[in-house]
């Protein structure tokens, strides 16, 4: 394999746009492009995730979906990664073949968790037969524990993996466990990996320990923002990067309270850019319009959404 370009900076865990009967709006896709390139400054897609309600999609959604994704994200994307995670190997592999047939910058696959690898060398059995499917691109790993309940350790993971993958390139590590991530760091100066952090509202710890970019749904309507955090951090100005992530971290922490999850993603998302997502599919519920009330009111305390009118007393300081 030819070296990849590597996959760096903000990552949208993309939405899965839905019409309000559960169909998936192939016909937004275009225009979600455009609005993340355009007004948040995210040019790279991690698409059929967790966000995207991948494994709630058939395999054929999944395939339509991440050829909707390739298609328009062409000249305008700069990476386009399609997580091609299944229960079964076998579509996990057709997923897989099917990616690099459509053009796509890379793969990434969760770790099974129905029946489950319960050791490092089943999980990598699992993750080998995948990458071979598509043996010219680049392969990362989806590391989130609290969803597969499959507690490998990153690091062990990643100790040894190019020998039995050649096409490893990193990984998505979302979880809060910095002693595992900074381990991945540590351990793997020479490899160049891509180790993107999974977790948005910590991301200016991921940062901290070595992180080479992130992956998240929030930088669908924060990556503005959070891009902003990212440009104070490297220029090494730490106490603009720390307000922008504590900026950051009192919206997430608000909805969090509220119950946040996809359909509440979705709601937001919608929200902010005016595209519709539609609801969520089930067995997930759609957002309350009392959680949508009570999002708009707080991205307006904190300037993330125009307020109209006069300026709102309750505004936070939020620089």
């Amino acid at each position: 394999m030819a070296s990849p370009k590597k996959l760096q900076g903000l990552v949208a865990a993309t939405i899965t746009p839905m019409t309000e009967n559960g169909e998936i709006n192939f016909a937004v896709i275009g225009q979600y492009v455009d609005y993340l390139v355009k007004e948040q400054g995210v040019k790279n897609v991690f698409v059929n995730g967790t966000t995207g309600e991948g494994l709630s999609l058939s395999v054929s959604e999944r395939r339509q979906v991440a050829e909707e994704w390739v298609t328009q994200g062409r000249n305008k994307l700069d990476q386009v990664v399609i997580h091609v995670g299944a229960l079964s190997l076998k579509e996990s592999q057709e997923l897989a073949q099917h990616a690099a047939e459509i053009g796509a910058d890379g793969i990434a696959v969760i770790a099974p968790f129905f029946l489950k690898p319960w050791n490092k060398d089943a999980l990598i059995s699992f993750l080998r037969e995948v990458a071979a499917a598509a043996p010219a691109l680049p392969f990362y790993y989806y590391h989130i524990p609290s969803l597969t309940g499959v507690k490998i350790r990153a690091e062990e993971l990643l100790d040894g993996i190019q020998d039995k993958i050649p096409t490893f390139q990193g990984l998505k590590f979302s979880d809060t466990d910095l002693l595992d991530f900074g381990q991945c760091v540590d351990q793997n100066h020479q490899r160049r990996f891509a180790l993107l952090f999974g977790v948005d509202e910590q991301l200016l710890s991921g940062l901290i320990m070595g992180a080479t970019g992130a992956v998240g749904s929030t930088y669908n309507y924060l990556g503005k923002k959070t891009n902003q955090m990212l440009e104070a951090f490297a220029q090494k100005d730490f106490s603009s990067a720390l307000n922008h992530q504590f900026c950051i971290q009192r919206f997430i922490n608000f909805v969090i309270k509220l119950g946040f999850g996809v359909a509440q993603t979705k709601a937001i998302m919608t929200l902010v850019s005016g595209i519709p997502m539609g609801p969520p599919r089930l067995p997930l519920q759609k957002a309350t319009r009392e959680f949508t009330d009570n999002a708009e009111a707080k991205l307006k305390s904190l300037d993330f959404l125009p307020v109209t009118g006069l300026k709102d007393p309750d505004l936070e300081a939020c620089g």
